[in-house]
């Protein structure tokens, strides 16, 4: 994901350097970071609780690609690219929640 995203990011408007395209880094940066947090803490509970954190950071990063694909920064293929890991990854997130919370 986090490469798709930088790949992507290269595609923006130079003045969204500082928007965009480093929000959508750095959210897509933190989900893999918080999961790999979380599972450093040797605690369950802290261990969802980053998964918790890392869903967030996963639809922060889905906003910032409705709003490319709105601003017509994106062409639709890109977008169509980067939400399929977005859904793909929301659903591994909300599995894996589920599980440990068993």
């Amino acid at each position: 994901m986090v490469k798709e995203v930088y790949l992507l990011t290269k595609m923006l408007p130079e003045d969204e350097r500082y928007g965009l395209t480093s929000q959508m880094r750095r959210s897509a940066v933190s989900i893999a970071s918080n999961i790999a947090e979380g599972w450093g803490r040797n605690s369950t509970k802290n261990y969802v609780q980053f998964l918790r954190i890392a869903r967030g950071s996963l639809l922060e990063l889905e906003t910032q690609i409705i709003i490319c694909r709105e601003l017509s920064y994106i062409e639709n293929e890109n977008y169509n690219t980067i939400n399929n890991l977005i859904v793909e990854e929301s659903k591994m997130l909300n599995a894996l929640i589920k599980a440990i919370n068993k």
